[in-house]
């Protein structure tokens, strides 16, 4: 009798989840859309400046912050000063007091759900929560705590994900061959040959929508090519040729075409 009573009650509580979880997941389905494309996009900010997968989660899980997280990237290649990233943090999040505000009635007697549904109000689940109602049959608390965790999750999941393949990008030829093992002679042939031909593809993506046959023909591109490879010659630096090649361009484009 005492099993089947408590059976029954397992059985309400997946029910209310479940109902709750419903009701709430349809409101989620535009924040997944934009969560992806922008969380993707942090994911390879993280991964282009060193950073690895549990840099990228912590930022997302902890900070959460969205646009500051994209702003904090620079502070953290830098010099770190806690006392800049703190001001920095508190003027583009304090929209969030306002936030805070207008949420202390929707907000009232949740319980420990509170925590969570403070600490992961960012702007796309502020605009769902306040605008909307729970069905009658479905517990306000958690239909809340639906809308907020799957966008919290749609973000973390995002920019983990990107920056978990391109770790595993990294580490797999050294997974593959380590040092006991010696590659063959094609993968050794494929390690010279592809880095320029990945060089000459990205040229050739740069390159795509310059037309010869109307202004500027092309000049501004043929010019800064010419200072790129003209300035690795002499001097042998990617980084200064690269970017001197890309003031010309610009300088060029801006100011003479």
């Amino acid at each position: 009798m005492e099993q089947t009573l408590q059976q029954i009650k397992t059985d309400r509580t997946k029910s209310r989840y479940l109902r709750a979880f419903k009701a709430a997941f349809p409101y989620t389905i535009p924040v997944l859309t934009g969560f992806a494309a922008l969380g993707i996009a942090y994911g390879l900010l993280m991964a282009s400046n060193g950073y690895g997968v549990l840099w990228a989660f912590l930022m997302s899980a902890i900070g959460f912050g969205g646009s500051v997280q994209y702003a904090m990237v620079p502070l953290l290649t830098t010099v770190f000063d806690p006392l800049q990233a703190f001001l920095l943090s508190f003027m583009i999040n304090a929209r969030h007091l306002f936030y805070g505000l207008s949420m202390l009635g929707k907000y009232k007697g949740l319980g420990k759900k509170r925590f969570f549904l403070i600490f992961a109000l960012c702007d796309e689940t502020f605009s769902v929560v306040s605008s909307v109602e729970p069905p009658e049959d479905v517990e306000k608390g958690l239909f809340y705590f639906f809308i907020t965790f799957l966008d919290y999750f749609y973000w973390s999941a995002a920019t983990v994900a990107v920056a978990l393949g391109t770790m595993i990008t990294r580490f797999t030829p050294f997974l593959l061959f380590p040092d006991s093992k010696e590659p063959p002679k094609t993968v050794l042939y494929l390690g010279r040959v592809l880095p320029p031909a990945m060089m000459g593809l990205l040229v050739v993506y740069c390159l795509r929508n310059v037309s010869l046959i109307r202004s500027p023909h092309g000049i501004p591109e043929l010019i800064a090519i010419a200072v790129i490879v003209a300035l690795h010659k002499w001097k042998e630096n990617v980084l200064l040729s690269i970017g001197t090649g890309t003031v010309v361009y610009m300088l060029l484009v801006q100011l003479v075409f």
